[in-house]
């Protein structure tokens, strides 16, 4: 099969279009036809060096897929050859041919293509783990999202309004993504590099603050996140693009009641995974097959131009997910 691999760890142009042994099913597992993937920023990392993939994983880029059943282990018995599914896989998502459990697998929707499909996994259900499952937010007062236009911060809108939709909703972006963030359904949207979010926050809220922050920054946003959470509120952090250490003013966090909570998906236990994954399929993709939430699509290159993807990524210009295509024979 035609998959994409790394001379070195590097920049954009160590990814090549290799030819790679098909991989074989375990007894739990299915291959998966891969139509269309998509990249997400931990791609990125990996590609870098800086975020292997857990033991027994893929080395191959790619931590979603969607496409149709092509074979299956023999202790699997829910799909069958030719059923549409899109899985959440640990690595191996940028090939014509991916690995994938059973339980880390949902349909398709009818109503949804596999292009569409591709998006779901990784930014959907990580906003959705860290938004309702941990961050408790369903009825709560409001959340702060940073990152809006792209792929987790869209997901985090749309689920907010669909599960959530007393909440209020802020959201911070950079200037030329101010209105289509906006469009999405924020009700206040505010330019980082312009506004400090922190100042804007207090002053939305009345001085109370929020009740949720989605965080994908980490040490550089701590201090103004901490002063914009409101009382007994909660910090989700799940990405640190701008540094691992920063000070925290410990006696105010207790007097506050507030909480901090570090996530990510991709490390978490097979078992833990499936239960979020099944969790999610009983609870999100109604919505999709509803078209009550769509996903928000940038672009899409063949998978020979995953490179170029991945700069587009980097350039940060982006809204939405990138997509990459499989082109089958």
């Amino acid at each position: 099969m035609k998959a994409i691999t790394l001379s070195e760890f590097g920049g954009p142009e160590m990814m090549h279009l290799s030819e790679v042994e098909t991989p074989v099913p375990a007894a739990d597992q299915v291959l998966i036809k891969v139509m269309n993937s998509s990249v997400n920023r931990p791609d990125v990392i990996q590609r870098q060096g800086n975020y292997p993939p857990p033991p027994g994983d893929s080395e191959i880029l790619g931590l979603e897929v969607a496409g149709v059943i092509e074979s299956s282990g023999e202790n699997t018995s829910r799909f069958k050859p030719g059923e549409r599914v899109v899985a959440l896989v640990g690595g191996g998502g940028y090939a014509e041919y991916a690995l994938a459990r059973e339980d880390h697998c949902m349909s398709i929707p009818e109503s949804v293509s596999f292009e569409q499909a591709a998006c779901i996994c990784e930014t959907y259900i990580t906003a959705y783990l860290n938004l309702f499952m941990l961050g408790e937010l369903e009825g709560k007062q409001s959340v702060l999202i940073h990152g809006g236009g792209g792929g987790v911060a869209t997901a985090a809108i749309q689920l907010c309004k669909a599960l959530s939709p007393e909440t209020r909703i802020f959201v911070t972006a950079s200037t030329a993504k101010l209105e289509r963030v906006a469009a999405q359904g924020a009700d206040h949207v505010i330019d980082y590099r312009e506004q400090s979010f922190a100042e804007e926050i207090k002053r939305l809220t009345e001085g109370r603050g929020v009740d949720v922050i989605l965080d994908h920054i980490g040490a550089k946003y701590l201090e103004p996140n901490m002063k914009s959470l409101a009382l007994a509120g909660t910090l989700m952090l799940i990405g640190v693009m701008g540094g691992i250490k920063a000070e925290l003013n410990l006696a105010t966090m207790m007097v506050k009641r507030q909480r901090i909570i570090g996530s990510v998906l991709r490390s978490r236990p097979i078992a833990e995974k499936a239960s979020i994954i099944a969790r999610f399929e009983e609870t999100v993709m109604p919505l999709f097959a509803a078209a009550k939430i769509a996903p928000e699509i940038s672009a899409t290159f063949p998978l020979k131009d995953a490179a170029e993807a991945h700069k587009l990524m980097e350039q940060g210009g982006h809204f939405g997910k990138i997509i990459l295509e499989m082109e089958h024979a």
